[in-house]
Protein backbone atom coordinates (compact mmCIF):
# COMPACT_ATOMS: atom_id res chain seq x y z
CA UNK A 1 0.00 0.00 0.00
CA UNK A 2 1.07 3.57 -0.63
CA UNK A 3 1.23 5.77 2.44
CA UNK A 4 -1.69 7.84 1.18
CA UNK A 5 -3.88 4.72 1.35
CA UNK A 6 -3.53 4.61 5.15
CA UNK A 7 -6.34 6.59 6.79
CA UNK A 8 -5.38 7.69 10.31
CA UNK A 9 -7.86 8.92 12.90
CA UNK A 10 -6.74 11.52 15.46
CA UNK A 11 -8.82 12.23 18.56
CA UNK A 12 -8.38 14.50 21.58
CA UNK A 13 -10.23 13.95 24.84
CA UNK A 14 -12.49 16.62 26.37
CA UNK A 15 -13.02 20.26 25.45
CA UNK A 16 -11.55 23.62 26.32
CA UNK A 17 -13.65 24.11 29.46
CA UNK A 18 -14.96 20.77 30.79
CA UNK A 19 -17.27 21.06 33.81
CA UNK A 20 -15.64 18.27 35.84
CA UNK A 21 -12.71 18.99 38.17
CA UNK A 22 -10.73 15.94 37.03
CA UNK A 23 -10.09 17.47 33.62
CA UNK A 24 -7.82 20.25 34.83
CA UNK A 25 -4.79 20.71 37.07
CA UNK A 26 -4.85 22.20 40.55
CA UNK A 27 -3.93 25.88 40.57
CA UNK A 28 -0.37 26.02 39.25
CA UNK A 29 2.05 28.07 41.38
CA UNK A 30 3.58 30.95 39.51
CA UNK A 31 0.87 30.93 36.86
CA UNK A 32 -1.95 31.22 39.42
CA UNK A 33 -4.34 29.33 37.17
CA UNK A 34 -5.44 25.82 36.33
CA UNK A 35 -4.34 24.13 33.12
CA UNK A 36 -7.15 22.36 31.29
CA UNK A 37 -6.42 18.85 30.06
CA UNK A 38 -7.39 19.73 26.51
CA UNK A 39 -4.68 22.42 26.36
CA UNK A 40 -2.34 19.46 26.00
CA UNK A 41 -4.61 16.96 24.25
CA UNK A 42 -5.53 19.24 21.36
CA UNK A 43 -1.98 20.53 20.84
CA UNK A 44 -0.49 17.01 20.86
CA UNK A 45 -3.21 15.82 18.48
CA UNK A 46 -2.42 18.68 16.09
CA UNK A 47 1.30 17.83 16.16
CA UNK A 48 0.37 14.20 15.46
CA UNK A 49 -1.74 15.30 12.49
CA UNK A 50 1.17 17.38 11.17
CA UNK A 51 3.49 14.39 11.45
CA UNK A 52 0.97 12.12 9.70
CA UNK A 53 0.57 14.61 6.85
CA UNK A 54 4.35 14.65 6.46
CA UNK A 55 4.25 10.86 6.00
CA UNK A 56 1.61 11.32 3.25
CA UNK A 57 -1.05 9.57 5.35
CA UNK A 58 -4.67 10.57 4.91
CA UNK A 59 -5.93 11.98 8.23
CA UNK A 60 -9.34 12.27 9.86
CA UNK A 61 -9.66 14.75 12.75
CA UNK A 62 -12.37 13.16 14.88
CA UNK A 63 -13.04 16.29 16.95
CA UNK A 64 -12.01 19.52 15.23
CA UNK A 65 -14.35 21.46 17.53
CA UNK A 66 -12.96 23.24 20.58
CA UNK A 67 -15.84 22.12 22.79
CA UNK A 68 -16.29 18.59 24.06
CA UNK A 69 -18.15 16.11 21.86
CA UNK A 70 -19.91 13.11 23.35
CA UNK A 71 -18.24 9.72 23.13
CA UNK A 72 -21.22 8.30 21.26
CA UNK A 73 -20.96 11.02 18.60
CA UNK A 74 -17.21 10.52 18.25
CA UNK A 75 -17.71 6.75 17.91
CA UNK A 76 -20.33 7.40 15.23
CA UNK A 77 -17.94 9.67 13.33
CA UNK A 78 -15.09 7.16 13.60
CA UNK A 79 -17.17 4.19 12.46
CA UNK A 80 -18.39 6.08 9.40
CA UNK A 81 -14.86 6.60 8.06
CA UNK A 82 -13.36 3.10 7.52
CA UNK A 83 -10.18 4.20 9.29
CA UNK A 84 -6.95 2.23 9.27
CA UNK A 85 -6.50 3.01 12.97
CA UNK A 86 -7.28 5.57 15.66
CA UNK A 87 -5.02 7.33 18.17
CA UNK A 88 -6.51 9.32 21.07
CA UNK A 89 -4.60 11.84 23.19
CA UNK A 90 -5.36 12.29 26.89
CA UNK A 91 -3.77 13.20 30.23
CA UNK A 92 -4.14 11.39 33.53
CA UNK A 93 -5.02 12.60 37.05
CA UNK A 94 -4.85 11.22 40.57
CA UNK A 95 -6.71 13.09 43.28
CA UNK A 96 -7.34 16.83 43.26
CA UNK A 97 -4.03 18.24 44.54
CA UNK A 98 -0.46 17.96 43.33
CA UNK A 99 1.18 14.67 44.34
CA UNK A 100 3.82 12.17 43.23
CA UNK A 101 1.69 10.06 40.85
CA UNK A 102 3.40 10.21 37.49
CA UNK A 103 4.10 8.50 34.24
CA UNK A 104 3.13 7.51 30.75
CA UNK A 105 0.80 4.67 29.76
CA UNK A 106 -1.02 3.53 26.62
CA UNK A 107 -4.40 1.77 26.57
CA UNK A 108 -6.30 -0.57 24.28
CA UNK A 109 -9.56 -2.52 24.73
CA UNK A 110 -9.77 -6.33 24.62
CA UNK A 111 -13.41 -5.78 23.55
CA UNK A 112 -12.43 -4.00 20.34
CA UNK A 113 -13.36 -5.94 17.21
CA UNK A 114 -9.66 -5.79 16.32
CA UNK A 115 -8.26 -6.29 19.81
CA UNK A 116 -5.04 -8.04 18.73
CA UNK A 117 -4.18 -5.23 16.33
CA UNK A 118 -5.14 -2.65 18.97
CA UNK A 119 -2.76 -4.22 21.46
CA UNK A 120 0.07 -4.18 18.92
CA UNK A 121 -0.66 -0.55 18.05
CA UNK A 122 -0.60 0.36 21.74
CA UNK A 123 2.74 -1.42 22.20
CA UNK A 124 4.29 0.28 19.16
CA UNK A 125 3.09 3.67 20.41
CA UNK A 126 4.43 3.02 23.88
CA UNK A 127 7.82 1.84 22.58
CA UNK A 128 8.34 5.18 20.83
CA UNK A 129 6.82 7.42 23.51
CA UNK A 130 8.96 6.02 26.31
CA UNK A 131 12.12 6.99 24.38
CA UNK A 132 11.36 10.69 24.84
CA UNK A 133 11.21 12.89 27.92
CA UNK A 134 12.27 10.91 30.99
CA UNK A 135 9.06 9.69 32.63
CA UNK A 136 7.88 6.80 34.74
CA UNK A 137 6.98 4.01 32.31
CA UNK A 138 3.60 2.57 33.28
CA UNK A 139 3.31 0.24 30.28
CA UNK A 140 0.46 -0.92 28.05
CA UNK A 141 -2.88 -1.43 29.82
CA UNK A 142 -6.47 -2.35 29.05
CA UNK A 143 -9.51 -0.11 29.32
CA UNK A 144 -13.06 -0.49 28.02
CA UNK A 145 -14.32 2.91 26.93
CA UNK A 146 -16.14 3.89 23.75
CA UNK A 147 -13.28 5.19 21.65
CA UNK A 148 -11.35 1.99 22.40
CA UNK A 149 -13.99 -0.76 22.59
CA UNK A 150 -16.81 0.40 20.31
CA UNK A 151 -14.92 1.52 17.21
CA UNK A 152 -14.42 -0.64 14.14
CA UNK A 153 -10.67 -0.14 13.74
CA UNK A 154 -7.54 -0.74 15.84
CA UNK A 155 -7.57 1.93 18.55
CA UNK A 156 -5.24 3.11 21.29
CA UNK A 157 -5.35 5.89 23.87
CA UNK A 158 -2.23 7.67 25.14
CA UNK A 159 -2.14 9.05 28.69
CA UNK A 160 1.00 11.20 28.42
CA UNK A 161 1.38 12.12 32.09
CA UNK A 162 -0.44 13.15 35.27
CA UNK A 163 -1.86 16.64 35.48
CA UNK A 164 -1.78 16.29 39.27
CA UNK A 165 2.03 16.01 39.15
CA UNK A 166 3.50 19.53 39.04
CA UNK A 167 6.36 18.69 36.67
CA UNK A 168 4.04 16.85 34.30
CA UNK A 169 1.47 19.64 34.58
CA UNK A 170 4.14 22.02 33.31
CA UNK A 171 4.87 19.65 30.42
CA UNK A 172 1.23 19.94 29.34
CA UNK A 173 1.80 23.49 28.04
CA UNK A 174 5.39 22.99 26.87
CA UNK A 175 5.37 23.17 23.05
CA UNK A 176 8.44 20.92 22.84
CA UNK A 177 6.70 18.18 24.84
CA UNK A 178 3.47 18.57 22.87
CA UNK A 179 5.47 18.17 19.66
CA UNK A 180 7.47 15.27 21.03
CA UNK A 181 4.34 13.29 21.96
CA UNK A 182 2.73 13.93 18.57
CA UNK A 183 5.89 12.96 16.71
CA UNK A 184 6.56 9.84 18.76
CA UNK A 185 2.95 8.74 18.36
CA UNK A 186 3.26 9.08 14.58
CA UNK A 187 6.55 7.16 14.70
CA UNK A 188 4.75 4.38 16.58
CA UNK A 189 2.03 4.35 13.90
CA UNK A 190 4.72 4.03 11.22
CA UNK A 191 6.23 1.08 13.10
CA UNK A 192 2.79 -0.54 13.32
CA UNK A 193 2.19 -0.03 9.58
CA UNK A 194 5.71 -1.09 8.62
CA UNK A 195 6.65 2.16 6.86
CA UNK A 196 9.65 4.44 7.27
CA UNK A 197 9.22 7.51 9.49
CA UNK A 198 10.05 10.90 7.94
CA UNK A 199 11.53 13.09 10.68
CA UNK A 200 10.39 16.61 11.51
CA UNK A 201 13.61 18.49 12.17
CA UNK A 202 15.51 17.74 8.95
CA UNK A 203 14.75 20.61 6.56
CA UNK A 204 15.90 18.54 3.59
CA UNK A 205 12.67 16.54 4.04
CA UNK A 206 10.59 19.58 3.09
CA UNK A 207 10.17 20.55 -0.58
CA UNK A 208 10.15 24.06 -2.00
CA UNK A 209 6.49 25.00 -2.45
CA UNK A 210 4.79 27.72 -4.47
CA UNK A 211 1.44 28.87 -5.86
CA UNK A 212 -0.26 26.07 -7.82
CA UNK A 213 1.42 23.19 -6.00
CA UNK A 214 -0.61 20.25 -4.66
CA UNK A 215 -0.03 17.31 -2.35
CA UNK A 216 0.65 16.23 1.20
CA UNK A 217 3.13 19.00 2.00
CA UNK A 218 0.56 21.59 0.89
CA UNK A 219 -1.90 19.89 3.26
CA UNK A 220 0.77 20.24 5.96
CA UNK A 221 1.47 23.88 5.10
CA UNK A 222 -2.21 24.80 5.24
CA UNK A 223 -2.72 22.95 8.52
CA UNK A 224 0.23 24.75 10.15
CA UNK A 225 -0.83 28.14 8.81
CA UNK A 226 -4.22 27.61 10.43
CA UNK A 227 -2.47 27.14 13.78
CA UNK A 228 -1.22 30.71 13.31
CA UNK A 229 -4.73 32.11 13.04
CA UNK A 230 -5.69 31.52 9.42
CA UNK A 231 -8.89 29.80 8.32
CA UNK A 232 -7.79 27.99 5.20
CA UNK A 233 -9.62 25.08 3.64
CA UNK A 234 -7.16 22.21 4.05
CA UNK A 235 -7.43 20.68 0.60
CA UNK A 236 -3.80 20.23 -0.41
CA UNK A 237 -4.16 22.78 -3.23
CA UNK A 238 -2.16 26.01 -3.07
CA UNK A 239 -4.55 28.69 -4.31
CA UNK A 240 -4.78 32.43 -3.76
CA UNK A 241 -5.90 32.22 -0.10
CA UNK A 242 -2.94 30.01 0.77
CA UNK A 243 -0.69 32.41 -1.12
CA UNK A 244 -2.02 35.36 0.88
CA UNK A 245 -1.51 33.47 4.16
CA UNK A 246 2.08 32.61 3.23
CA UNK A 247 2.90 36.21 2.35
CA UNK A 248 1.31 37.43 5.57
CA UNK A 249 3.28 34.90 7.63
CA UNK A 250 6.53 35.92 5.92
CA UNK A 251 5.85 39.59 6.62
CA UNK A 252 4.96 38.95 10.29
CA UNK A 253 8.19 37.00 10.75
CA UNK A 254 10.55 39.34 8.86
CA UNK A 255 11.16 36.76 6.14
CA UNK A 256 11.66 37.46 2.45
CA UNK A 257 8.15 38.07 1.10
CA UNK A 258 8.48 36.02 -2.07
CA UNK A 259 5.50 33.70 -1.62
CA UNK A 260 7.79 30.68 -1.78
CA UNK A 261 7.96 28.22 1.11
CA UNK A 262 11.60 27.23 1.22
CA UNK A 263 13.93 26.31 4.06
CA UNK A 264 13.71 29.62 5.98
CA UNK A 265 9.92 29.73 5.89
CA UNK A 266 9.61 26.03 6.80
CA UNK A 267 12.07 26.51 9.67
CA UNK A 268 10.03 29.40 11.07
CA UNK A 269 6.68 27.67 10.57
CA UNK A 270 8.03 24.72 12.56
CA UNK A 271 10.05 26.89 15.02
CA UNK A 272 13.08 24.66 14.53
CA UNK A 273 16.50 25.34 16.04
CA UNK A 274 18.87 27.10 15.84
CA UNK A 275 16.65 29.66 17.53
CA UNK A 276 17.07 33.36 16.67
CA UNK A 277 18.10 36.11 19.07
CA UNK A 278 14.97 37.79 20.45
CA UNK A 279 14.45 41.02 22.40
CA UNK A 280 11.88 43.67 23.25
CA UNK A 281 9.50 44.66 20.42
CA UNK A 282 10.29 41.58 18.31
CA UNK A 283 7.31 39.55 17.14
CA UNK A 284 6.41 36.40 15.26
CA UNK A 285 6.34 32.62 15.57
CA UNK A 286 9.53 32.37 17.62
CA UNK A 287 8.27 34.95 20.12
CA UNK A 288 5.07 32.93 20.56
CA UNK A 289 7.22 29.82 21.06
CA UNK A 290 9.32 31.72 23.63
CA UNK A 291 6.18 32.80 25.50
CA UNK A 292 4.91 29.22 25.63
CA UNK A 293 8.25 28.02 27.01
CA UNK A 294 8.27 30.75 29.66
CA UNK A 295 4.74 29.83 30.78
CA UNK A 296 5.66 26.15 30.98
CA UNK A 297 8.59 27.15 33.22
CA UNK A 298 6.10 29.05 35.45
CA UNK A 299 7.01 32.56 34.25
CA UNK A 300 3.72 34.18 33.16
CA UNK A 301 3.74 36.45 30.12
CA UNK A 302 0.08 37.48 29.88
CA UNK A 303 -1.33 36.87 26.42
CA UNK A 304 0.61 34.43 24.26
CA UNK A 305 0.37 36.68 21.24
CA UNK A 306 3.78 36.50 19.56
CA UNK A 307 4.64 40.07 20.65
CA UNK A 308 7.71 40.63 22.86
CA UNK A 309 6.29 43.28 25.16
CA UNK A 310 6.97 44.36 28.71
CA UNK A 311 5.39 41.29 30.38
CA UNK A 312 7.48 38.97 28.24
CA UNK A 313 10.57 41.07 29.01
CA UNK A 314 9.90 40.78 32.75
CA UNK A 315 9.42 37.03 32.45
CA UNK A 316 12.67 36.65 30.51
CA UNK A 317 14.63 38.68 33.07
CA UNK A 318 13.16 36.73 35.98
CA UNK A 319 13.98 33.46 34.25
CA UNK A 320 17.54 34.63 33.58
CA UNK A 321 18.01 35.78 37.17
CA UNK A 322 16.77 32.48 38.61
CA UNK A 323 18.94 30.42 36.25
CA UNK A 324 22.22 32.28 36.83
CA UNK A 325 22.21 33.84 33.37
CA UNK A 326 23.11 37.37 32.33
CA UNK A 327 19.99 39.41 33.12
CA UNK A 328 19.73 41.50 29.97
CA UNK A 329 16.25 40.56 28.70
CA UNK A 330 17.79 39.31 25.46
CA UNK A 331 17.07 35.72 24.48
CA UNK A 332 20.29 34.34 23.03
CA UNK A 333 21.86 30.88 22.98
CA UNK A 334 22.33 30.51 26.75
CA UNK A 335 18.77 31.52 27.55
CA UNK A 336 17.38 29.31 24.78
CA UNK A 337 19.43 26.34 26.05
CA UNK A 338 18.03 26.78 29.55
CA UNK A 339 14.46 27.24 28.37
CA UNK A 340 14.39 24.21 26.07
CA UNK A 341 15.43 21.58 28.62
CA UNK A 342 12.68 19.02 29.15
Amino acid sequence: MANEDFYIGANDEHGVNPPTAGKRTPVVPGLNRQIYENEFNRAAKNKFIEACMRQDFSVFDVKPELQDISISERVRRINSQNLTLLVTFAYNAFGTSFNSASGLEVYYSPSNIKATQSRQLAQDLYNQLIKGTEQNGRGVKTLNVGVLSNVNCPSSLIESGFMTNLREAQLMINPLFQTEVGEEACHGVCDYLGVDFITRDNLSNYPLLRLGDKGNFVFLLQFILNQYGNNLTIDGIWGNKTQDAVLRFQKENSLTQDGLVGKNTWKTLLTLSPYPLLKINYRGAYVKFLQQLLESNLYPVGDIDGIFGNKTLTAVKNFQKNNNLVVDGIVGNNTWNALTKL
